[in-house]
């Protein structure tokens, strides 16, 4: 049964009821029967604790599921993190908690006045740790990175976001490895989110024809064969008209890029691969030349020949045959 299911809630619901029924039902079996006040009390009172403690379970699933759920939608203000789940569980069973003690006529106003004033030495003492958590506590709601993101940090590393936790986010690289790093490094660095505000994107491929091919019908021959690489290529968008740009005069070749459009950034280096691919067999069947870095020396002569020196060292070559004059 997933979260996005709408049955858990029902599930949920009657587990909730079939417990609060057989709490009652205790309670009143309790006092038709003939036992003592101070067991009756003793009943009463452990069907408080299962009762609050059942609802405070019962209140924590709801929420964790109700935030994976709410995660689906790209408007949601709440990411389904690890982080985001703890908290949640920490907050509930933390008020059921209170609510026990309460029940059972311990005063909780002291013990908040202890929890306030041990709390500042153990942010003192906790003061890296606390960074990250709050860090991290920032990062879920204010989402500039979301659980399954494609990311680049600025140091260079780039791969998907696995989890945001109370220390540390994790990153996923296309080899499987695992790149942590600490929350609070994440929020101070600048980090390129490659689904951000949404996860198709154009991808560019560089290409260069030589210098007497004709640009307009080499410009007609890629747009087809970016429409058809589009199409057929998962990940491609198929509705995109791929773009055509020269830009250069390059040493050997005229340069220009081709754009293309992708549903995401993992699908993009299967699409450039085919479009390469396809390019140089239709450049290969239309005659279009791409021609590679080359150079072309021309030697000039002067009118009046080599100077003497020239002369001389050109007759000294073991390849140069020496004329013979008739005297």
């Amino acid at each position: 049964m997933v979260p996005s299911d709408p049955r858990w809630l029902w599930a949920a619901a009657i587990v909730a009821g079939s417990v609060l029924v057989g709490y009652l039902g205790i309670g009143v079996a309790a006092r038709v029967a003939p036992l003592s006040d101070r067991i009756v009390r003793l009943l009463d009172r452990g069907c408080a604790l299962g009762l609050i403690l059942s609802l405070a379970a019962a209140a924590t699933h709801f929420a964790v599921q109700l935030t994976r759920r709410q995660n689906q939608n790209e408007a949601a203000s709440v990411a389904a993190t690890t982080l985001i789940q703890n908290l949640l569980r920490a907050a509930i069973f933390g008020l059921a908690g209170l609510l026990i003690l309460a029940s059972l006529g311990v005063s909780i106003t002291p013990l908040l006045t202890a929890l306030g004033i041990g709390s500042l030495a153990v942010a003192l003492a906790l003061q890296p740790t606390l960074s990250n958590l709050f860090a991290g506590i920032h990062i879920a709601l204010a989402r500039p990175i979301r659980v399954g993101d494609f990311v680049q940090l600025e140091s260079g590393p780039k791969g998907f976001v696995d989890d945001i936790g109370w220390r540390a986010t994790r990153i996923r690289e296309f080899p499987n490895n695992m790149i942590v790093v600490p929350n609070a490094r994440i929020a101070e660095m600048i980090v390129t989110n490659y689904d951000l505000p949404e996860s198709e994107q154009s991808t560019v491929v560089q290409v260069g024809v030589a210098y007497d091919s004709d640009l307009a019908r080499v410009e007609s021959i890629v747009q087809e064969v970016g429409r058809e690489v589009l199409r057929d290529t998962p990940g491609g968008v198929a509705e995109f008209e791929p773009v055509v740009r020269y830009h250069t005069f390059g040493d050997s070749s005229i340069n220009f890029n081709v754009v293309l459009r992708v549903t995401d950034f993992a699908h993009r280096f299967a699409v450039m691969h085919e479009f390469i691919k396809r390019l140089k067999s239709r450049f290969d069947r239309e005659g279009i030349e791409i021609p590679f870095p080359q150079r072309v020396l021309h030697g000039r002569v002067p009118a009046g020949g080599l100077p003497p020196a020239n002369r001389a060292a050109d007759s000294a070559r073991p390849d140069s045959v020496p004329s013979r004059e008739p005297a």
